[in-house]
């Protein structure tokens, strides 16, 4: 892929930018074993190319970012892994928080709180607290967050608010969703070459389109976020219509 300059603008590139870009971060695992160090490494590969995966965000004109920063299903991960998360989770917060606010992103947490650490829960809330006005970028952080776990969420949630059976619509569905109030995503990228969504926004991607990649997560820097709006500009988003439907030949 032929790299962008770095004074490129979207106007003189002529793209369509996605509003809403969800990224599967996978293969840091992988991309340390390829380097002969333990996985540990590719986890902190991952978390220091996040701030370049923003930058560029921000750069291209993405409004909301959504990133998969741990499953529910990865609490069955080796525990002395799953303790480097979350220490790295942690640093992360500390070491980003305020520079995110300061440039002007929301941070927003998609998932449930209930079994992490009361330390890491404090450090979460107090950076949505800090960044919660901002409006140059929304970042939703999956966190301990599973597709299926969110409907039965939003289930459990709308049975205990009485909801009808009749009243019941994808309106005020979505209303119960952990995305409430945001439009779904138009791309969502998987890193490493896998094809799975991972139960990753099952319900809110109904119609997004979706972008595999062979790029290990730490190698998906500025330029291979680019070839992936490229490649979006040039899908043709039909939304179950023909192309007549949709005015076009």
């Amino acid at each position: 892929m032929m790299a962008i300059p770095d004074n490129a603008t979207k106007e003189q590139i002529q793209i369509v930018t996605p509003k809403h870009v969800a990224i599967i971060m996978d293969g840091n695992g992988r991309w340390a074993k390829k380097r002969g160090l333990p996985r540990n490494a590719g986890h902190r590969a991952g978390a220091e190319n996040l701030r370049r995966i923003i930058n560029a965000s921000v750069e291209f004109g993405i409004e909301i970012l959504t990133i998969y920063a741990f499953s529910t299903e990865n609490w069955d991960r080796p525990k002395l892994e799953v303790q480097a998360l979350m220490k790295l989770f942690a640093r992360v917060l500390n070491k980003e928080s305020q520079s995110l606010h300061e440039q002007g992103v929301c941070i927003h947490h998609l998932g449930e709180l209930t079994g992490v650490n009361p330390d890491l829960t404090r450090k979460l809330h107090d950076a949505l607290e800090l960044t919660k006005h901002n409006e140059r970028l929304i970042l939703n952080v999956a966190f301990n967050y599973g597709g299926r776990s969110e409907i039965m969420h939003a289930v459990r949630q709308m049975l205990a608010d009485g909801i009808a059976a009749d009243d019941l619509n994808e309106e005020l569905f979505n209303s119960y969703l952990f995305t409430k109030g945001l439009p779904d995503p138009d791309l969502v990228i998987r890193t490493s070459g896998e094809l799975r969504i991972s139960n990753f926004l099952i319900w809110q991607a109904a119609y997004a389109e979706l972008y595999p990649t062979p790029v290990y997560w730490p190698d998906f820097g500025r330029d291979e976020l680019w070839g992936a709006i490229e490649a979006y500009s040039q899908r043709n988003r039909r939304f179950g219509q023909t192309d007549e439907q949709i005015g076009k030949a």
